[in-house]
């Protein structure tokens, strides 16, 4: 049986296609359960359009999103090492025929320079973008880069989004200590797929789906899928996307610890002047609340291609992941070149003011790497978050670095708000033991220690 049932989709989505006001209303308040939803189910709140309904789906987000991961927002940056490519996919920046780009791979020393700089922000997270060469990012290279990362900076956690692999290849990067492995099938619809990536190993649609599997049997538990939302039908993907993680969950135990949401963005040289299934912000909004409900356990990635105003909006809406300061070309956190970027961002913000939208909107800024570190992932990630007790240790692991940052790169104003912050998430912590060894760890944070966490 095929993987993704493109036949079984479709159907789901006419059939679906109309519901009555009741049935959804219970539908919402089933989520609420945070158990998740079937595919039938999911194609119903996708096929919503009544403002009202829409209302109560965005509000149950909210519930389950906060009820599995406390208030917590992961904060991290990507760094991009090489945008060389051997692919010719219609809408990147990156693709092998753009002859407009300013082509670069980046040695692992300009790597380990990139996130000197990241952490200079006040990052702890990174995700390593490669470019799909692997005459140039080979898997050697990646290690190597993810070695003298770890050794020569305060960086806690690297994920990493690469081309596919084989098994042994992954086992390697496992043992490198990679976080958690991402790869977009970009989309899931195999004529779109075919037609958008007409040359290059990328233009095999089965090795590519086919890879977190390799990934899982070389060990590595923790990965990141998702589709660029723009190249077809959105309510498609969706599916799709469940259909992968429903997969991945009953084959091996482990669904996506990530699913990202990135919408097709204006590239330099990209084939592609405007995406092919346009997606409006409130389908877009949409499309992340269903997420949310569909598979609570997930965290929901979201980058710097949306605005500011709408970003600041899906914080409430089921994001528990999000990109700050980011550029999207190598060497760009160093020394920023024209005409080598992936694509075009929309938000500019820094680490610091992002950190306070998150305070304003009423979320704690998290730069929590403890699950990688106490082996919180795979089956046993699995099994906290589908039980919703995951957020047991984000809240207290998110006050925890939340403070070191603020002493080690906030200003006066920013400890002010910070500080407030950290204590209504402290009340909100219900575990008195738990409080308490976390009041004790603030002070020790205060007293100079640094990366602890629960």
């Amino acid at each position: 049986m095929e993987l993704i049932n493109e036949g079984k989709i479709s159907k789901l989505l006419s059939e679906n296609s109309v519901t009555s006001k009741e049935e959804i209303s219970e539908l919402i308040l089933k989520a609420r359960e945070c158990k998740g939803l079937t595919l039938e189910e999911t194609a119903k709140l996708l096929n919503i359009e009544e403002d009202s309904l829409l209302e109560d789906l965005f509000k149950a987000a909210k519930y389950v999103k906060e009820k599995i991961y406390g208030k917590r927002i992961v904060l991290f940056a990507p760094l991009y090492t090489s945008n060389e490519c051997n692919n010719n996919c219609l809408y990147c920046g990156f693709r092998a025929a753009n002859k407009e780009l300013h082509r670069k791979t980046l040695t692992v020393d300009e790597i380990v320079n990139e996130a000197k700089e990241i952490e200079k922000q006040g990052h702890k997270r990174i995700l390593m973008v490669c470019g799909e060469d692997k005459n140039k990012t080979h898997i050697d290279h990646i290690t190597d880069a993810l070695a003298a990362i770890y050794a020569s900076c305060d960086i806690r956690r690297i994920n990493v989004n690469a081309a596919p692999m084989t098994v042994e290849e992954f086992g390697k990067l496992k043992k490198a200590g990679i976080g958690t492995y991402q790869l977009f099938q970009e989309t899931y619809h195999r004529d779109t797929y075919k037609k958008m990536h007409p040359a290059g190993k990328k233009a095999d649609y089965e090795w590519r789906l086919t890879a977190m599997e390799r990934a899982l049997e070389a060990g590595i538990d923790d990965l990141g899928i998702g589709a660029l939302l723009g190249l077809y039908d959105y309510k498609f993907e969706v599916l799709a996307m469940l259909e992968h993680s429903d997969y991945l969950l009953n084959k091996y135990g482990v669904g996506p610890h990530t699913i990202s949401v990135p919408r097709l963005r204006p590239a330099l040289g990209s084939v592609l002047k405007e995406a092919p299934y346009p997606m409006n912000d409130r389908d877009f909004k949409k499309l992340v609340a269903v997420l949310r409900l569909a598979v609570p356990y997930t965290g929901i990635i979201l980058s710097t291609r949306e605005s500011a105003a709408l970003r600041d909006e899906l914080l409430s809406l089921g994001v528990s992941q999000i990109s700050a300061g980011s550029k999207t070309s190598p060497g760009g956190y160093g020394h920023e070149e024209e005409k080598s970027d992936q694509f075009y961002t929309t938000d500019h913000r820094s680490l610091n003011q992002m950190v306070k939208a998150i305070c304003s909107s009423g979320y704690i800024p998290s730069f929590c790497t403890a699950c990688y570190r106490r082996c919180r992932t795979g089956e046993h990630f699995m099994e906290l978050a589908r039980e919703g007790e995951i957020h047991t240790f984000c809240q207290p692991n998110a006050v925890l670095t939340f403070k070191e940052n603020l002493i080690d790169y906030g200003t006066p104003e920013d400890r002010a708000i910070g500080e407030e912050i950290i204590q209504k998430a402290l009340e909100e912590i219900e575990d008195v033991e738990l409080k308490q060894a976390t009041v004790e760890k603030l002070k020790l944070i205060e007293e100079g220690q640094r990366d602890l966490y629960f």
